[in-house]
C-alpha cells in the first residue's frame, strides 16, 4: 500500500511538472543567465560634502558606596549639563538620552574579589545645525559638570540625496567601462542585463580636535575641523553584446 502510494504522488507531481508552459520554464532560466555574450564591469563613485549636521556625545561619571547616592549625584551633575546646554538656545529635541547604568566596581585582593564603589553613568547626545557652535558646545559641557565629551562626528541633513548622486555616478562609470571594452572588442552592446549595487560603508569624517595654548586671562574655545565627508557608491554592470 506505501509503495502505491508513493508512485501515485509521484505521478501527480510529474503530471504537474509536465503541465508548465515550456516558455516559462525557459524565461526564467533564460533570467538566470544570459546565453548571449556579456561584458561584466564595476563603477565606484565618490560625492564630497561639506557636512551640515554635527552630533556630540556628553556624559557624566559618578561613583559612590551605594548605588542610590550614585545615582542621586550623578542625576544632579547631569540635570546641570542639561540646563546649560537648554540656556545655550539649543532646543530640547536635539538632546536625547543615548545609555544610562548603574554597576558595581571591584577590586581584586589576593585572589578575591571586593566591592570598592558603585558608578552610575549617563550619556547625552547633543545634535547640532550651526557647526560654529561646536567647540562652544563641547567647552560648555566640560564647564558645567560633564566628566567625558567624545565621539565628535559629523554628517548630512540630506544625505539620501548624495548617495542618490554617488550611486548614479557609479552606474555611469560602469557603463562607460562596458562601452569602452565592447568598442575595443567591436562588438556593440544589446542592453544592459543586469546591475547590483554593492554594499558600501565609509566612515564619516573624524573631527581634529587641537590642543591650544592658553594665553594670560583668556580660556581658548577648543577648535576643531569637520572636514569633508566622502559618500561612496560601487555597482557591478553585466551588458549583453550582439
Amino acid at each position: 500500500m506505501k509503495c502505491r502510494s508513493s508512485l501515485r504522488r509521484f505521478a501527480l507531481v510529474a503530471a504537474l511538472a509536465a503541465s508548465l508552459p515550456v516558455s516559462a520554464w525557459a524565461q526564467s532560466n533564460a533570467q538566470a543567465e544570459p546565453n548571449a555574450p556579456a561584458i561584466t564591469t564595476t563603477g565606484d563613485a565618490v560625492v564630497r560634502r561639506a557636512p551640515d549636521r554635527a552630533y556630540i556625545t556628553i556624559a557624566v561619571e559618578t561613583r559612590a558606596k551605594t548605588p542610590r547616592d550614585a545615582q542621586a549625584q550623578n542625576a544632579e551633575a547631569m540635570s546641570s549639563v542639561q540646563q546649560k546646554l537648554v540656556a545655550a538656545r539649543l532646543p530640547k529635541d536635539a538632546i536625547r538620552t543615548t545609555g544610562y547604568g548603574v554597576e558595581p566596581e571591584f577590586d581584586y585582593t589576593n585572589g578575591r574579589r571586593v566591592l570598592r564603589d558603585y558608578l552610575a553613568r549617563n550619556a547625552i547626545e547633543v545634535r547640532l545645525d550651526d557647526l560654529n557652535r561646536v567647540g562652544e558646545i563641547v567647552d560648555l559641557g566640560t564647564a558645567s559638570g560633564a566628566t567625558s565629551i567624545g565621539d565628535v562626528r559629523f554628517d548630512l541633513k540630506d544625505r539620501q540625496a548624495a548617495e542618490r548622486e554617488a550611486l548614479a555616478s557609479a552606474v555611469a562609470d560602469a557603463r562607460a567601462k562596458a562601452e569602452t571594452i565592447a568598442k575595443a572588442a567591436e562588438r556593440p552592446i544589446l542592453t544592459i542585463w543586469r546591475i547590483i549595487e554593492e554594499p558600501m560603508q565609509a566612515p564619516g569624517p573624524r573631527p581634529m580636535m587641537m590642543a591650544a595654548r592658553a594665553e594670560a586671562g583668556a580660556v581658548p574655545q577648543t577648535p576643531i575641523s569637520a572636514g569633508d565627508i566622502e559618500i561612496r557608491a560601487r555597482v557591478t554592470l553585466m551588458a549583453l553584446l550582439k
